[in-house]
């Protein structure tokens, strides 16, 4: 298992590795949902520059051993959602997630919720194993819902 695993607050200097990661998850999402690229070849994510102008939203990037593994793209409120979650498939199955959401979830404590798609099977299992807490897990249009508080 690699020796360290950081979680830290992505700068706008940090758009570009984020913009980049988060072609790669969508890359990843084209197993359940039917999206093409764009005349670029890009994939795009509409919201990214929302996660440097807007108060409720907040970007992460994950480092293990210092070079980068993922992302979370969390919106505060009631409650914080985990809008998007990533780790590359090198890092996958090592622990390496669940202790990164462990760290996002503990940054902003009450209300919480994190959703996936109905196909994604592999994510519901994930989260079940990653939320640190009890949870009430129900279903919204899309898929699963996991529903817990952090203290």
């Amino acid at each position: 298992m690699p020796a360290s695993v950081e979680v830290v607050e992505a700068a706008i200097g940090d758009k570009a590795v984020l913009s980049r990661l988060l072609e790669l998850y969508q890359h990843d999402f084209t197993q359940f949902l039917d999206a093409d690229v764009d005349a670029h070849g890009l994939y795009g994510y509409k919201y990214l520059d929302h996660y440097w102008t807007e108060d409720d939203r907040h970007p992460f990037l994950f480092r293990v051993d210092g070079r980068w593994a993922g992302f979370a793209l969390v919106r505060s409120g009631a409650p914080h959602d985990m809008a998007e979650f990533f780790v590359m498939r090198k890092y996958r199955r090592s622990g390496i997630g669940r202790e990164a959401a462990r760290a996002v979830f503990a940054r902003f404590p009450g209300e919480w919720q994190v959703r996936e798609e109905r196909e994604n099977r592999g994510a519901t299992k994930f989260w079940r194993g990653a939320i640190p807490v009890a949870f009430e897990e129900g279903e919204t249009e899309t898929g699963p819902v996991q529903r817990f508080s952090m203290e």
